[in-house]
């Protein structure tokens, strides 16, 4: 089984998933619009041209999305998208690229568990948890 998350934006997918591809490198694996479906499956005018379903692959690690119609956006909450980056730098580097015209809810700092650890919410609405455990050595 994997776990993994799927996010939901209101008409900016496109824009919010070139921007994680550019911040975390991996590979775009789909960029489908609405408007590529089967002709069985039209989506209306007014969403053709949002995506239908986007698909990320980080080290391994799939992360999704798709744009919704506005009637059923909702802003996101209990939940964060969570990294654990290999290096304090790399840490720093993705933290202040998210936080680009975003809100930051927890700068990023040394933790009792972790060696960086902060968090934020990017310009399109979605949270992240960004740590660094390091040499820390958490046991609980």
């Amino acid at each position: 089984m994997q776990v993994q998350p799927y996010l939901l934006f209101n008409g900016n997918c496109r824009e919010a998933f070139e921007t994680y591809h550019r911040i975390l490198g991996g590979q775009m694996q789909a960029m489908l619009r609405q408007g590529d479906a089967p002709t069985d499956v039209q989506a209306p005018e007014d969403m053709k041209d949002k995506i239908m379903h986007a698909c990320l692959v980080v080290d391994g690690d799939m992360l999704m999305a798709s744009d919704v119609p506005p009637q059923y956006s909702k802003e996101p909450g209990g939940f964060s998208v969570s990294l654990q980056v290999d290096s304090a730098s790399e840490a720093e580097r993705i933290f202040n690229a998210l936080a680009d015209g975003g809100n930051v809810t927890m700068a990023l700092s040394p933790t009792f568990w972790a060696e960086s650890f902060g968090m934020l919410v990017d310009r399109f609405g979605t949270p992240w948890i960004i740590n660094y455990a390091g040499s820390v050595k958490f046991e609980g």
